[in-house]
């Protein structure tokens, strides 16, 4: 049973991760530079090998949460094919990558022993 609620204020912006293999790679690139021209974003370097918790290619779009209305509704309908993952930035970078997170395509399996945790485990 939920004895509190978090506050969203908590949030202080969001991360797209926008994953790509060698054959969707212009496709990414396509993505990309329209995110650069139509959004107020940070678009990541290129991780064309696995890094982090991330288990295949792919670049990070950080923008603040008042582009979050405008962004993620473009990105659902014109992510082309690619697996997106959409996280906040809170206070624990495991819970925001696994329960806080959207995904638009495709789930991957996050190496989530790579994440840092900011408290204890949630019961289910």
């Amino acid at each position: 049973m939920v004895e509190s609620f978090a506050e969203p204020g908590q949030i202080r912006g969001y991360h797209a991760h926008i994953y790509y293999n060698r054959e969707t790679r212009a496709v990414a690139e396509r993505l990309r530079e329209a995110i650069g021209n139509r959004f107020s974003a940070e678009l990541g370097r290129w991780h064309d090998e696995p890094v982090g918790p991330h288990p295949v290619s792919m670049y990070q779009v950080a923008f603040p949460v008042a582009e979050f209305p405008r962004l993620v509704p473009w990105l659902m309908l014109n992510h082309a094919g690619l697996n997106v993952l959409i996280h906040p930035q809170g206070e624990d970078a495991y819970d925001d990558h696994t329960i806080h997170a959207l995904w638009l395509g495709t789930p991957l399996p996050l190496r989530v022993d790579r994440l840092r945790r900011n408290r204890e485990p949630q019961p289910a």
